[in-house]
């Protein structure tokens, strides 16, 4: 394989839209024409929402009360389980020929499944198509946690591209600073935030992050509305179908936190900024939170990247 050339600029790409919550092949279609449009305005990094794929809960509450569950809560569950994908598997695969259609990097949300356990993950596709990696969300936010696994250090994933290294911190991971220190200490210069968080607020937080890191930041999250659930689900936010569940805030931001694109508010949209990645360097040259602005001294930070399984399985000696 052509090493891919490095580049000093690139046409990035955030998608504002809502999924088509447990439907997965409904969002897998959603996905890939989404795919198609932002390429074709000349994206080369694009990225969605978070849960993209197979939907964002917002609403549900599954029936949980302290110390019980309800019969009705256990079904839609189950539903949600079902909607989960593979990773890798066929769905992977339509999204990684989509990537590989337009010659573009894909960042996008998911929900995976794996045995009877749903992650929030976000993975990594490149312009052949090839599932680079993915990343699972650490720490499931208040309720997510009843429907969401926990996922651990060996997803902490970067990925190389002639953009420099492309890496994705989940929602309100983005408050973790040990988990942002490890980000930055993996030299990440297009730093992925897809999220559910669609508050004033969040625009802010992502304005720290770029001059935290002096990177890149692009965060996207969903335009959805009540009305886009099934029927086989309850939603108890929201008076009527059209009442918004989720108003975007999807943005754009450089190294020195200068705002490139958004917030969007009220409205499915594709942002682009094109960026001079060679503002990276600019930034560093006062603040460099992992190099010359560290104190390691004083300060040191350990991450345990090893893969944690509930169950290993030892070979007995022959």
């Amino acid at each position: 394989m052509t090493p891919e050339v490095k580049t000093s600029t690139a046409r990035v790409a955030v998608v504002q839209a809502g999924s088509i919550p447990f439907d997965t092949d409904a969002c897998i279609d959603k996905a890939v024409r989404l795919i198609g449009e932002a390429a074709a305005d000349g994206a080369r990094v694009i990225l969605f929402p978070e849960a993209f794929i197979v939907g964002y809960p917002k609403g549900l509450n599954y029936g949980l009360v302290i110390g019980a569950r309800d019969p009705v809560g256990r079904e839609e569950f189950r539903l949600y389980l079902d909607a989960a994908i593979e990773v890798p598997g066929p769905h992977t695969q339509r999204l990684g020929e989509a990537a590989a259609a337009h010659g573009c990097y894909v960042v996008i949300g998911v929900i995976e499944r794996e045995l009877g356990t749903c992650y929030c993950s976000a993975l990594f596709f490149a312009p052949d198509g090839r599932l680079l990696g993915k990343h699972r969300k650490l720490m499931p936010t208040a309720l997510e946690r009843m429907i969401w696994g926990f996922g651990d250090g060996s997803t902490l994933t970067v990925v190389d591209s002639p953009y420099g290294r492309i890496g994705s911190v989940i929602c309100w991971e983005n408050y973790m600073p040990m988990l942002r220190m490890a980000m930055y200490a993996k030299n990440v210069a297009l730093y992925c935030a897809p999220t559910a968080d669609d508050r004033d607020t969040w625009l802010a937080t992502m304005q720290h992050v770029a001059l935290e890191g002096r990177c890149f930041v692009l965060t996207a999250c969903q335009f959805l509305r009540r009305g886009d659930f099934p029927d086989s689900v309850r939603v108890s936010l929201g008076d009527s179908p059209d009442a918004v569940l989720m108003r975007g805030g999807s943005a754009i931001i450089s190294p020195l936190g200068k705002v490139l694109a958004g917030p969007h508010f009220g409205s499915e949209a594709i942002l682009t900024a094109d960026l001079d990645l060679d503002d990276i360097g600019r930034g560093k040259f006062d603040f460099d939170v992992a190099g010359h602005y560290s104190r390691p001294d004083i300060f040191q930070l350990s991450v345990n990247e090893a893969p944690m399984a509930a169950v290993v399985a030892k070979v007995k000696a022959t």
